[in-house]
């Protein structure tokens, strides 16, 4: 569990600079942590892009919602107004 703490500061740039020193020492003789790094950097970025496609999702959903409905006219028009400035 403590790795797996360092690994995540070592890459988010939170571990303190000797700290940092004294785990790249590590990667390079523990060739386990440094696959343990390789992979965790993977799922960061997958989480990433999971969140972005479902950020995406829910704003293209919201979009839908205010452009496509005839009560939001008016909210629509001031939103478009905006955008024409």
């Amino acid at each position: 569990m403590n790795n797996i703490r360092d690994i995540e500061r070592y890459i988010d740039g939170t571990m303190e600079p000797n700290d940092a020193l004294l785990f790249e020492e590590k990667l390079r003789s523990d060739s386990l942590l440094k696959l343990n790094v390789l992979l965790q950097e993977k799922v960061l970025a997958i989480v990433r892009m999971y969140h972005r496609k479902k950020l995406k999702m829910e704003l293209e959903d919201l979009h839908q919602r205010i452009f496509n409905d005839p009560g939001k006219v008016m909210f629509r028009e001031r939103v478009m107004g905006i955008f024409r400035k």
